[in-house]
């Protein structure tokens, strides 16, 4: 009962999962692994009395809490690093530099992808999409002033709703068919995220001529529609995120790849590797289903740090070698003097027109 409706039940479960299966690869390969597992309970609830009554000192690394607010006492009352292996929009406030950030910023996605575009770039028609909240447009904004920063883009169009609406035709006639279209989506809501899917799939074309003038009559425009542009069937539209979020889950797959969808995303995954291959089946095995998103990343965050620390080099150290990709994940940890330690791994991928995915980063 409790997994029905507690999804922080579910999410610290899988990661536990996750890294039960890191720790039984791990000694497999004649690692010898001490681990401890402690229950914070809830939010504030043991975190206190842990701290007082555990040495976390004589251990390696401590992975947790899961709870952002209480990370920070960790790290105050410890000496060892903390790695925070979920992501919550508290992490960039954290200023210990023993605490381990696992999952990017949103602001790294933000930079991951306006630095593909700027590279890419070659003449395209931009535009960027929000909705009518202040962060969306201050985003837009940001974004608009990076592209502008550019010697070679000019232009940037920004559109919002009105009345949390984007009608069609301003979308459709702020393109242009001569040149290639991208689309960048500096939105959080589904709905403008869908409603700017479905105006960019299906554009405007030119009727036939043999129309009948009774329909002809009948799809005649009233006085006050507003007319859209009529554009060529191989008008080329390419639509960008700062990742896949759940905005996209209701977004037919096939849309998506019909416009080049390209994102940031903290995970790919290549089904036919061995690694994959090999932790599914491990998995499977060991606990009768397949790993979720979170199993995954436990797999992959406890792999990992156990796999520094074995190296011989203290885990602070093993950050300057470079960058390490796991099942799904990929870290690549910077680390400034006095400063938290942050992921900087971002994959970008893009929809392949038959909605395979493609890694271009």
């Amino acid at each position: 009962d409790i997994f029905k409706t507690n999804t922080l039940a579910n999410i610290t479960t899988d990661l536990y999962l996750g890294a039960d299966i890191a720790v039984d690869s791990l000694q497999n390969q004649g690692l010898d692994v001490a681990i401890s597992l402690f229950d914070t309970g809830r939010k504030n609830q043991k975190i206190d009395s842990l701290l007082s009554t555990v040495n976390f000192d004589d251990f390696d690394a401590i992975v947790g809490p899961l709870y952002s607010d209480e990370v920070p006492k960790v790290a105050n009352r410890t000496n060892i690093p903390v790695v925070f292996p979920v992501f919550s929009r508290n992490q960039s406030k954290f200023n210990f530099s023993s605490i381990v950030k696992t999952y990017p910023d949103k602001k790294k996605h933000q930079d991951e992808l306006m630095s593909h575009i700027t590279k890419n770039y070659q003449n395209e028609n931009i535009l960027i999409i929000g909705d009518s909240t202040a962060t969306s447009i201050n985003k837009s904004l940001d974004i608009q002033s990076i592209l502008l920063q550019q010697d070679s883009i000019q232009e940037a169009k920004i559109i919002h709703p009105s009345n949390g609406y984007i009608p069609k035709h301003i979308i459709i006639n702020s393109l242009k068919a001569e040149v290639g279209n991208w689309v960048v989506l500096a939105t959080d809501q589904s709905v403008i995220a869908s409603d700017v899917i479905n105006s960019l799939i299906s554009l405007p074309q030119e009727k036939e001529e043999e129309e009948d003038e009774e329909e002809e009559e009948k799809n005649k425009k009233k006085d006050d529609e507003p007319e859209m542009q009529i554009l060529p069937e191989d008008t080329v539209i390419k639509v960008f995120a700062f990742d896949k979020s759940n905005k996209f889950d209701k977004i037919d797959n096939y849309k998506l790849a019909k416009l080049g969808f390209t994102y940031t995303s903290d995970i790919f995954t290549v089904e036919n590797s061995p690694s994959v291959q090999y932790f599914n089946q491990q998995y499977l095995q060991k606990n009768k289903t397949y790993p979720s998103y979170y199993a995954t990343k436990g797999f992959d965050i406890v792999y990992d740090i156990a796999i520094r620390l074995a190296s011989g080099s203290s885990l602070k150290e093993t950050f300057k070698y470079g960058v390490s990709y796991r099942v799904e994940s990929k870290f690549d940890y910077s680390k400034k003097l006095f400063k938290t330690t942050s992921n900087n791994g971002l994959y970008i991928i893009e929809y392949n027109s038959d909605m395979t995915l493609n890694r271009l980063k």
